[in-house]
Formats: C-alpha cells, structure tokens, sequence
C-alpha cells in the first residue's frame, strides 16, 4: 500500500515544482535561442550576464514594466482572463506527471507526483483543452479581425490534432492496462519502455504535439506573414508574457508526458538501483525532447495551412487509429 503524503508537503512540494517548471520555462527560451543562433551561424544572447544567461531576468523584468495596453473595444474581463486561464491549465497539468517514485525523508512520505490521480492521463488532456479556450476567448475578445482568424486557426488546429494525440497514446493505456502514469511507468519497468513496440504512436504522438502546442512548424495560430502575430496581436506586457509562458510550459509538460508514457518515466535503463535519482533521469531525458523540438524549429518551413490540415485528418488520424486497433488486437490475443 502506498504510504499517504502530508497536506503540507503537497503544498510544499506544489509550490517549489510551480517554480522549477517557471525555471525551466525562462531557461528554454535562452536555450532555444541560444540553439537557433548557432544552427544559423549567430551567437544569441551574449549580452546580458555570461553566456547571455541573465536574459530571461531581463526579459522578464521589460515585460514587467512595459505598458500593457489594449484596445478601447475590447472585451475587458475576458480579454484580462484569457492569457491567465491559458497559463494556469499548463502549470496544472504538469502537476499530475510523476518525476520520482516516492521517498521517505525523517520518516515522513513525499511523493513523486504533487498530485496522484487514477485517470492522471485523462486530466492532462482534460486540461488542454480547458486551456485551448484562453487562446481562442483571448482572440475573440481583443475584437480584432487579425486576432479573430488567429483564434479560428487555432480552436480548428487544436481541436483536429488533439483527436489523433489521444488515440496515439490509445496503445500506450491497453499495453499498461492503466489510465494512471504512474502505474504505465511501472510497467514499462517490469516489461519495456513502450516506445518500441508503440514507436508509431510515438511519433504520432510528438507530430500531433507539435501541433497541439503551436510549435514550429505548425505554428500557424501565430503565422507573422500572415496574421501579424495571430490570437494575440493586441496584447503587450505582461498579457502577452503569459501566451508565451503557456507556450512553452505547454512544450516542457508535452515532453514530460512523451517521457513518462514512452520512454520509462524516471526510471534508468538496466540498472534498477539508479532509480532512486529519478527526478535527474526524467530532466535529461524531457531536455532531450525539448531540444528535439528545438531543431525542429530551425530545420522545418512552416506549412500551408491547408497541408495541415489535410496532414492531421488525412494522415495522422488514420495511423493513430490503425496503430489502436492493432495494438488492441494483439494485447487480447497474447492475454
């Protein structure tokens, strides 16, 4: 039976995973500017502190000072809503994903989720798409036409690649037997890391991502050459700093959820006594994915957004759904 975590330290450990993710937000934009400078021959951040590491800091405090201005037609409650509902529900779903099997410290339990539900999955995707309504009130509300064909791209992309990333994951729950990611990270232990036999609902699963978080190359929600910046065009300030904070917090719990249904979760390869450093295996293998993500960003053109569509409906869709049925098949066939 598992040992039952303090109400205080889930508030504890709820307050200092909140702030290693927000870290790990300002840290992956340095990063990534950083990897883009040098795969475009350009050195990036250089300017503020050594390595231009102090760059997020000084992002964050010209955001913080600058005018936050919006349009004297606009929506004024949701409009203010929108950015913050948007970063709330990416901070939340990173908090069910778990990063350590439990340790008991001076004879009190902590966790290795800050919060341990039996449909841990179903949550995450629950709150994705409560957080694909900030995008889409955010754009409706600036009253903006610009703003408006950005939040109509960006509830028709969502909503067609989020049908193909929950049927790519499909596979992943009959083979773990489990809609908890605890319980799928346990039993990639005792048999093998999914992303072998589900490595088409794996590359299902970061294609439709990549979409679903409004990356490169599918970032057509905020198409510049189109839609000068999309759902967000009237926002500035600290408004607009919380889009792009649910941006990336939505990249880095994308990551962490491939790790933990693909890729063992916290758990290291062979050795079992390594494990007890889970948290350390996690990061590197979520920044492994990041970085992924990264270098796709400075490879990939941007698509039509017709071929994206036609991709995610015509494409993905079918495989995801092939890859289910299959995988189905076989679970009951060796049962």
């Amino acid at each position: 039976m598992t040992p039952h975590e303090p109400w205080w330290i889930a508030v504890i450990e709820s307050f200092v995973i909140i702030n290693l993710v927000m870290v790990a937000f300002a840290y992956t934009t340095w990063l990534e500017r950083k990897a883009l400078g040098r795969m475009q021959l350009r050195y990036g951040p250089n300017r503020a502190g050594p390595f231009g590491l102090l760059q997020p800091i000084a992002d964050l405090v010209k955001l913080v000072r600058k005018e936050a201005f919006f349009p004297a037609s606009a929506h004024e409650v949701p409009y203010i809503l929108a950015p913050i509902i948007s970063c709330f529900t990416a901070l939340l779903a990173f908090s069910v994903i778990p990063f350590g099997a439990g340790w008991t410290v001076n004879g009190w339990y902590i966790q290795g989720a800050v919060v341990d539900v039996p449909i841990s999955l179903i949550l995450i995707f629950a709150l994705g798409s409560i957080g694909i309504y900030g995008f889409i009130v955010g754009g409706w509300a600036s009253d903006s036409k610009f703003s408006m064909l950005g939040s109509m791209r960006t509830c028709a992309q969502l909503v067609s690649y989020e049908v193909s990333l929950a049927l790519s994951v499909l596979g992943v729950v009959l083979m773990g037997q489990s809609l908890n990611l605890n319980a799928i990270v346990a039993k990639q232990e005792s048999t093998v890391w999914f992303f072998l036999p589900q490595f088409v609902g794996l590359t299902v699963f970061l294609l439709g991502g990549i979409a679903e978080t409004s990356r490169p190359p599918f970032d057509l929600p905020e198409a510049d050459t189109e839609l000068v910046a999309g759902y967000h065009t009237e926002y500035s300030g600290m408004r607009w700093g919380l889009f792009q904070t649910a941006e990336y917090i939505n990249l880095i719990v994308l990551s962490g959820l491939a790790v933990t249904l693909f890729f063992g979760g916290y758990h290291f390869p062979w050795v079992p006594a390594l494990d007890k450093l889970g948290p350390i295996w996690f990061v590197l293998k979520l920044a492994i994915l990041v970085n992924l993500f990264i270098w796709l960003r400075a490879s990939q053109p941007r698509l039509r957004y017709d071929q994206l569509m036609r991709f995610g409906w015509k494409i993905l869709l079918p495989v995801a759904t092939l890859n289910a049925v299959i995988t189905a098949l076989l679970v009951v066939w060796v049962s």
